[in-house]
């Protein structure tokens, strides 16, 4: 069963520094991510296990050095949910250059 991870933290740096922690781990896939404000405020979105996605949001939830401004964990998530993130990717690889 898949499920989706999501981490909002305040700062570009204290977030990826966040997923590298993340992705070494938990067994689970980065998705996407959305910078709101300049790159002030970050959200990362994985996939994986539900076991493995709590384990990684968990993880992060644990870091004393970063702001978390809000984190959860759905499991099953209504196929709905993948327009919303599609869309996310789609901007994210248009801004990379297509990659």
């Amino acid at each position: 069963m898949k499920a989706l991870g999501l981490v909002e933290i305040s700062g570009l740096v204290p977030a990826i520094n966040a997923l590298d922690g993340m992705l070494k781990t938990a067994d689970v896939e980065f998705v996407t991510w959305e910078k709101k404000l300049g790159g002030r405020l970050v959200t990362i979105i994985v996939t994986g296990t539900v076991s493995s996605v709590s384990e990684a949001v968990d993880y992060v939830a644990n870091m004393k050095d970063i702001k978390l401004a809000a984190h959860a964990v759905i499991p099953s998530p209504h196929e709905e949910l993948d327009k919303l993130i599609e869309m996310s990717t789609e901007k994210y690889k248009y801004l990379n250059g297509g990659e």
